[in-house]
């Protein structure tokens, strides 16, 4: 019976890992901003600061968009 040799890329696995974590978390960074930017806009709301609650829910909004897109980009990637 042959015996097969498996070889291990280290520097590509080791980019792999950390290209993984690095997006990881920056994807959970940046869903947080924008859970927080729709807390921000509710409770300014209730407060009357129209202006403030606009700034936030669009930075809560670019924030989700950003999200969407990194999810799009991963998706891609992923299949080709």
């Amino acid at each position: 019976m042959p015996m097969l040799a498996v070889v291990v890329e280290t520097k590509e696995l080791a980019q792999t890992a950390l290209a993984s974590a690095v997006a990881g978390v920056g994807i959970t960074i940046v869903f947080s901003i924008a859970i927080w930017g729709a807390a921000r806009f509710v409770d300014l709301s209730r407060d009357d600061r129209p202006i403030a609650a606009a700034a936030a829910a669009t930075l809560g909004l670019l924030a989700l968009g950003a999200t969407l897109a990194a999810v799009g980009v991963g998706l891609v990637v992923m299949t080709s």
